[in-house]
């Protein structure tokens, strides 16, 4: 993961990891920007209803940590070869945090600060709702998030398995090629396909049985060191990624493609950052996603984070490709410091903003107009727990993972691994 800014000398060549620093920058600011965004429910209700309509926070800082997440999460699994440590690195880097909070939210439901009902609808199935989560894929299996950013997380699974099974097909160095093609199928027959077919057909508990499975065993089979079991794990987890994403979305299918889109596009900037792809390559690539976004935001009604988001949706698309731009253009100046210490606790910030609000609704009160004050104190609580649960939990789980992959897979790359005068930062999740 990459650090804190420095003092260097002004004529001093930045090293890779501070060139890497814009992203944390990204990802701290599209932090901000969700945490912000569901504050103003609460704090900000007025000036909220002013600007949602033309323009959404919080979509934008989730396009923003997709496009991040594409541009990293490939490099991580390139820079070693090893699928293996690939995946050991997504499990201590992603769920000992994730456990926290949904550990936090058992604690606010059983209180009766803010009852689980709420977000997981009464009469719940527990088994169903375990295990979905525990997958992070609970948003494809018609399974309520406990915290309202986790849908996230299931399109960041999604990702992490269509990854290794290019990776395994080697294919992965196609970039712009695999961003044309998931674009141009969510145009193509995005707005045809069903919603919650799976879960429809065989019930909601043995779908999502069927689901947890058949990911478990991909990611098991593709950590084999026999190269055919492990290729034939690492497809049966692509496959299984997209038979959910194409017909057992909450949400419309073209959305859910549009996202995955906005993360291959990531992968396609660094390929062309790393000299592996032409820069017009990607420019097509950016131009067919944001087409694909636009086009099908005209037809539809995103729902994925405000129902109706229409021209929220627009705006947030076109900015978040401009700042991500933006950032890139400006990638070899040094950073400001906070903002990218803000980017390296910005998981933790995602995460844990809304037992912030819950513990706020369920112990104070919510003000009855808009109060600038409330929104400050809430968003420095925010960012004071994030920096103790980086600490505390990110950190060493981290440093633990990073010792048990070296254990795991000791050996040396496999074929096709980024050579290692390419370095890639230590990858981290968005949302």
């Amino acid at each position: 993961m990459v650090g804190h800014a420095v003092e260097i000398s002004p004529r001093a060549p930045l090293s890779p990891a501070h060139r890497l620093a814009w992203l944390d920058v990204l990802r701290g600011i599209g932090a901000l920007a969700v945490a912000f965004h569901h504050g103003t429910f609460h704090y900000l209700p007025e000036l909220r209803r002013g600007y949602i309509d033309q323009f959404s926070p919080g979509i934008w800082g989730v396009l923003v940590f997709f496009l991040v997440s594409g541009f990293i999460i490939p490099a991580s699994l390139e820079r070693t070869g090893s699928v293996r440590r690939f995946w050991i690195g997504r499990l201590f880097r992603i769920h000992p945090l994730l456990l926290v909070a949904l550990g936090g939210f058992v604690v606010l439901g059983v209180t009766g600060l803010s009852p689980m009902e709420e977000r997981l609808g009464e009469g719940f199935d527990p088994v169903a709702a375990v295990l979905a989560h525990l997958t992070m894929l609970q948003d494809l299996l018609s399974v309520p998030s406990a915290l309202n950013v986790l849908w996230t997380l299931s399109y960041e699974m999604i990702f992490y398995l269509l990854v290794v099974g290019l990776f395994a097909l080697r294919v992965h160095r196609r970039s712009a090629t695999v961003t044309l093609a998931v674009a141009g199928t969510a145009l193509a027959i995005g707005p045809l396909l069903p919603t919650l077919a799976l879960t429809r057909g065989l019930g909601l508990r043995p779908a999502v049985v069927v689901v947890t499975v058949a990911v478990v065993l991909s990611i098991v089979l593709a950590c084999s060191r026999r190269p055919g079991v492990a290729r034939a794990g690492a497809l049966l987890g692509g496959a299984t990624g997209l038979a959910v994403v194409l017909f057992n979305s909450r949400i419309e299918a073209w959305q859910g493609l549009v996202l995955l889109a906005m993360m291959f596009l990531g992968t396609a900037v660094h390929r062309a950052d790393q000299g592996e792809l032409a820069w017009r390559w990607v420019a097509l690539a950016g131009v067919g996603t944001v087409t694909a976004a636009l086009v099908l935001g005209r037809w539809g009604s995103p729902d994925m984070v405000d129902d109706n988001a229409g021209r929220a949706w627009n705006s947030a698309v076109l900015l978040a490709v401009a700042a991500f731009a933006a950032a890139m253009a400006l990638r070899d100046r040094r950073m400001p410091r906070v903002l990218a210490w803000l980017g390296v606790i910005s998981y933790s910030v995602y995460l844990l903003h809304p037992l912030v609000l819950a513990l706020s609704d369920g112990t104070i009160w919510r003000p009855e107009r808009d109060n600038p004050w409330w929104m400050a104190g809430y968003l420095v609580a925010v960012v004071a727990l994030s920096a103790v649960t980086h600490r505390l939990v990110e950190t060493p789980m981290q440093r633990l993972g990073r010792r048990v992959a070296r254990r795991a897979d000791p050996g040396p790359p496999s074929p096709g691994a980024v050579p290692a005068s390419s370095p890639a930062p230590e990858p981290s999740a968005r949302s």
